[in-house]
């Protein structure tokens, strides 16, 4: 063969590789995304049943409400009214006013329990569905505490409200309460005077001490700026001051019994002053 001349299988030069990623080509991310969308398919294959499952339940909820408040299932065929003595039943269904055929689901429960507690003799109300179709009210009334003296004699009870007026003779258990004009009375159907929580309070310290006092003493007149004055049964009156009842409540005690075993014409007891008692027979200024 001549020089220069030769077969392709005789060239001993290294070949390039041909093959080799360039730097631009690996930079590329093909299979990443490739996988990125592969992962999504599946997310999406795990998740579309339970949106399906969910907007099912919600669409069955919507029937099943929809049903519960047009079913003739749920009319209201039953009022019950427990708890009540001073007020009657028929009274409170009144107020109450449930419209014939209501749906127990409709009905505006706080707006009976706002009709009924507007009695002055109501103090609580509940109202409690029963399904299918059966409602009850319950009610706690105010109970009558003692006698209000302004003009006439009205019930209120121990918070002050006003339950009532009383037209027969009565003799209460405890204390009644003077000194309050009728428009301050008639105030105390919605919000309690502060003379007449005075008055309460006061008697509600003569019960603490468990003494004879509370059956000694017929009224508590409240109309002073003094602090309330006490009459007893026998006509004498007291004067306390306007606090440190319990002390002078004590000593109250002990002063009548001396004034009832020594010198009956005592018609007032003062005891405003610390330490001291300051006694008057009748006649006296």
């Amino acid at each position: 063969m001549r020089p220069g001349l030769g077969t392709p299988r005789q060239d001993t030069r290294p070949l390039h590789d041909l093959g080799e990623r360039s730097a631009f080509v690996g930079g590329q991310r093909v299979g990443r995304a490739r996988r990125r969308r592969a992962r999504t398919r599946q997310r999406l294959a795990r998740v579309a049943p339970l949106l399906i499952a969910a907007a099912l339940a919600a669409t069955a909820v919507g029937l099943v409400a929809r049903w519960l408040l047009v079913s003739p299932h749920f009319m209201v065929a039953h009022v019950d009214v427990l708890g009540g003595s001073r007020v009657s039943g028929e009274r409170i269904l009144e107020l109450a006013a449930v419209p014939s055929g209501a749906n127990i689901f409709r009905v505006d429960t706080d707006a009976i329990v706002a009709r009924v507690e507007a009695l002055p003799e109501i103090r609580r109300v509940e109202v409690i569905r029963a399904l299918p179709d059966r409602l009850t009210i319950l009610v706690q009334e105010r109970q009558p505490f003692t006698l209000v003296h302004a003009g006439r004699l009205h019930w209120i009870d121990e918070d002050g409200h006003v339950l009532g007026e009383e037209r027969q003779a009565v003799v209460p258990e405890v204390p009644v309460i003077s000194g309050l004009t009728e428009a301050e009375v008639t105030a105390m159907r919605t919000a309690p005077s502060p003379k007449a929580e005075a008055g309460i309070a006061l008697i509600r310290t003569l019960l603490r001490q468990k003494s004879t006092l509370a059956a000694e003493i017929s009224e508590i007149d409240v109309a002073g700026a003094d602090g309330p004055v006490l009459f007893t049964v026998d006509g004498i009156e007291v004067r306390l001051g306007p606090d440190g009842w319990e002390d002078r409540l004590a000593r109250l005690e002990g002063v009548l019994g001396q004034v009832a075993a020594q010198d009956r014409r005592i018609r007032t007891v003062d005891l405003r002053f610390r330490d001291q008692v300051v006694l008057k027979r009748g006649g006296q200024s």
